[in-house]
């Protein structure tokens, strides 16, 4: 969900930084357990000058920083560390990056990088950081040092990266709330929530066509409502969470955020636009769609006043929507779970590829061929299917598009031109 811009600068610190950082935590290996260890009163003790910090990010302008980003402040005021916590390190130079993230076995990494470092990136890229100190015991920030530290260790900061189950933000909350007695504030909240896909239009309102490309990806599983706890895959879900909750313990409670402030406040962006770029801006995939759909209707049109059939049209269309198709099936082998059941795929049709060439060659001799009318119960499941799944942007524009095609071919078959319902003379 994140990648460090300085990627190559703080892999020159990382090596010598990690040794500073483990030699402070291995203060705190000890088992918090044992009451009588001589060592525990000293172990708190040092939790006196720690702060702890929820960090909440704001979206940035690259696909991946759209949804925001969380990481954790470790700041030692007594010795004057001042580190983040990051689960959102990866590396866009990694093997087969792109295949592996769309087939779900993307390996994110933890990173701890100088506070300093962060905020003069985010600055750069114009993001807003708000901070949340949390109201925590020594006892618990000794717990959640020695988790800091256990996730450190070469063999546990890589891990499997789940964008919906298990990324940088869920990360950050599972080791922050491990050893909290933590409640919502108002008691308790209903479990149903929003679905997977309407929680990240939230996120993509501005850009319809990332919006799009998620939407076509995503199955009928993301359109499922979801529990509470599930929006807290989102940075800013979570940021709002943190501040209803309150700590139980011994009788008494507290919240769990002490203080609240904009570690970098947001900036307004005086970005000059070309013309070109506004024009360009402006194709969302609705219109794109919905000009697809405006020309093949008029094809038709034309089609049927010169009793011709154009059959490059459908090349183009079986052949386009052939190929997205091949990646909607690629996708049902993908470990993320909300991406196997995608109804679109009965548009985006693979099978389009395999029939390419009969379905050309029949159309150029003015013959039916038996795909069109399977194509046809395609669509009419596909648009039954909407009622369950959110289709892409455009995607029914699409589908009339196909349906169009298939009568054209279904109406002019010579058996059905003797009942007076054919249009086209053959020849």
């Amino acid at each position: 969900m994140r990648i460090i811009s300085y990627f190559c600068i703080v892999k020159q610190i990382k090596s010598s930084f990690k040794i500073v950082f483990a030699a402070f935590l291995s203060l705190f290996w000890i088992n918090t357990n044992a009451q009588y260890s001589p060592f525990i009163e000293e172990a708190l003790s040092a939790m006196d000058s720690i702060e702890i910090s929820l960090l909440t990010c704001g979206p940035g302008d690259e696909v991946y920083s759209y949804y925001g980003h969380t990481a954790i402040r470790y700041h030692d005021l007594r010795k004057g560390s001042d580190l983040a916590i990051n689960y959102g390190v990866f590396s866009f130079e990694q093997e087969y990056f792109i295949p592996r993230f769309v087939f779900g076995i993307t390996d994110y990494e933890m990173g701890i990088f100088p506070m300093d470092l962060i905020l003069k990136e985010y600055q750069y890229d114009n993001r807003w950081i708000i901070q949340q100190d949390l109201s925590l015991t020594n006892q618990e920030k000794l717990l959640i040092s020695r988790d800091i530290y256990e996730n450190y260790q070469p063999q546990n900061r890589i891990y499997r990266y789940n964008y919906f189950y298990d990324n940088c933000t869920t990360r950050a909350r599972d080791i922050l709330l491990k050893h909290l007695n933590a409640e919502v504030e108002n008691g308790i909240v209903p479990e149903n929530g929003n679905s997977y896909r309407s929680m990240i239009h939230q996120w993509t309102e501005n850009h319809p066509w990332a919006r799009f490309g998620n939407d076509l990806l995503l199955g009928i599983k993301a359109d499922f409502p979801t529990s509470i706890s599930a929006k807290e895959f989102l940075p800013d879900s979570l940021r709002n969470l943190f501040d209803k909750l309150v700590i139980k313990e011994n009788g008494t409670s507290r919240r769990l955020v002490k203080n609240k402030f904009f570690l970098l406040p947001p900036q307004k962006l005086n970005k000059e636009t070309t013309l070109t770029e506004s024009f360009w801006g402006k194709i969302t995939p609705r219109i794109a769609m919905g000009l697809v759909l405006l020309l093949t209707v008029i094809i038709t049109l034309i089609e049927i006043k010169t009793k011709r059939i154009y059959w490059l049209v459908d090349l183009l269309l079986l052949l386009t929507t052939g190929v997205a198709g091949i990646v909607l099936l690629l996708m049902v082998f993908s470990q993320h779970p909300t991406v196997s059941v995608n109804l679109q795929i009965l548009i985006l049709n693979p099978l389009s590829l395999f029939f390419l060439y009969p379905v050309v060659k029949a159309a150029r001799r003015h013959v039916l061929h038996v795909y069109w009318k399977i194509l046809l119960a395609f669509d009419i499941i596909f648009l039954i299917g909407g009622l369950f799944q959110c289709y892409a942007e455009g995607m029914y524009f699409i589908a009339l598009a196909i349906l169009i095609r298939c009568m054209v071919y279904i109406l002019r078959n010579p058996t059905l031109s003797s009942y007076g319902i054919g249009f086209f003379v053959r020849g």
